[in-house]
């Protein structure tokens, strides 16, 4: 996003929006959602949103320190083999709402320093960028969920753990 001390309203707005959809990891950890099967998916969307947020806001006040970065990013690509445990009815959905918070004090770390006007609007587009997301991704879980099969659903979950995997190991070796 380069210098958050430099950053306008507008460009807060879209680094907001763009972020989670381009970043790997956060973009694959919002699409895992589908083949989860949570019950009433769409009564998931804003609590995952709300501690997203309070997750980014948090990190305002309590910076990452640059020793942890590495181990912070191993952690978001964990969260994806979290969610093919989830997947696989080893873990529990509720275990979402924690790697939420942590998807989102990750995101909001990126823009720590900025000022006011930039910060409200990062929020707003990450609000919206994952809003939208997890609106259509809950919508179609199902769909997709009955699409995939079990034997499908299974052989999803082990890709998405192996990604994660990947991800994480590129991300302490880097």
């Amino acid at each position: 996003m380069g210098d958050s001390t430099q950053l306008t309203g507008w460009s807060g707005l879209v680094s907001g929006i763009g972020h989670p959809l381009l970043g790997p990891d956060h973009l694959l950890f919002l699409l895992a959602i589908a083949f989860i099967g949570l019950k009433r998916p769409s009564a998931w969307i804003i609590p995952m949103l709300a501690i997203g947020l309070g997750g980014s806001l948090i990190s305002q006040f309590i910076p990452l320190p640059d020793v942890v970065a590495p181990w912070a990013e191993a952690l978001v690509s964990l969260s994806l083999v979290v969610e093919g445990l989830i997947a696989l009815s080893i873990a529990p959905a509720a275990w979402l709402l924690p790697l939420f918070g942590l998807h989102g004090f990750l995101l909001g770390s990126t823009i720590v320093g900025a000022e006011p006007t930039p910060l409200i609007t990062y929020f707003l587009g990450l609000l919206i960028g994952q809003g939208v997301l997890l609106a259509l991704v809950c919508s179609l879980s199902q769909t997709v969920i009955t699409h995939l099969g079990e034997q499908g659903r299974r052989l999803g979950a082990g890709i998405w753990m192996g990604i994660g995997i990947a991800f994480a190991w590129v991300a302490l070796i880097d």
